[in-house]
């Protein structure tokens, strides 16, 4: 099985957190820079669909979203929400993963992802 694609930005300790769980638990796994690559318009989508809304792909915390502004982000429709998204990785929710078995993750919460991969 196709190990899981992390998308990770190396100055996030969050996303170094995530990483260091995945190898501690024997997961196979590659890491994408989400500043230079960002998920595809298509993942996005995906995750959009999984999640059912944008708003847990947003990194509201990041410089990125706050130059945007939370009410532009408020106004734009769900389509131009995931372009903005798949145009500025710095936006999305760090870790973004894609798992094997199609399914995402954003932000890392070590009880969840056990509870998720490991059960």
């Amino acid at each position: 099985m196709a190990g899981f694609t992390v998308f990770s930005y190396s100055s996030c300790s969050t996303c170094r957190k995530a990483l260091s769980w995945l190898e501690n638990e024997g997961l196979d796994y590659e890491v994408i820079d989400i500043t230079l690559v960002p998920p595809s318009s298509d993942l996005l989508h995906q995750a959009y669909r999984q999640f059912g809304q944008v708003k847990p792909l947003f990194n509201t915390s990041g410089q990125s979203y706050r130059a945007l502004g939370a009410d532009a982000v408020k106004a734009m429709s769900d389509d131009q929400a995931l372009q903005a998204l798949a145009a500025d990785g710095k936006l999305i929710k760090r870790p973004f993963v894609q798992c094997p078995d199609g399914r995402f993750l954003v932000g890392f919460k070590p009880e969840a992802w056990s509870e998720l991969l490991l059960n």
